[in-house]
């Protein structure tokens, strides 16, 4: 895999229409991992949402994260999932579990060879891709091995 996973000719990553993604997207931005908090009970939480998942409250906060985590989960696919991947197989999709924000997991590309070991439970860190050359600028959260 290329320094870059998006070539051109993929769809950008924006925000959803409702912007209640926004606080994650500004802080990929600014090379910060957020994601959600219940103020009311402090559950961790992600994917994003109105409510919390475990109390049901509406105080949800966007609180910022370090970006370690450990494998949870991981995949090796061999088929793009959009053409212009057409060159791009195969690639990791790693499931990272952050422990310090409630063992909540994230999806994302493990970055290095294409053919690497990958083992449950190694520590992994973010990294942030800008694409700053884009019509509307936005950065993505990649991982590798720390």
């Amino acid at each position: 895999m290329s320094d870059s996973y998006l070539p051109a000719g993929m769809p950008a990553p924006v925000p959803s229409p409702d912007g209640l993604d926004v606080p994650y997207w500004e802080g990929t931005r600014r090379g910060e991992l957020m994601v959600q908090r219940c103020g009311g009970c402090g559950n961790w939480q992600w994917g994003p949402e109105w409510m919390c998942h475990k109390c049901n409250s509406f105080d949800i906060k966007w609180e910022q994260v370090e970006g370690k985590g450990l494998i949870y989960s991981w995949e090796r696919p061999w088929h793009p999932v959009h053409p212009a991947l057409k060159e791009r197989g195969p690639y990791t999709a790693v499931l990272v579990e952050l422990p310090h924000a409630g063992n909540i997991r994230m999806v994302g590309n493990l970055l290095g060879p294409d053919d690497q070991d990958v083992v449950i439970g190694r520590a992994v860190e973010a990294v942030f891709e800008p694409h700053d050359d884009a019509p509307t600028p936005y950065t993505l959260v990649q991982w590798r091995f720390s």
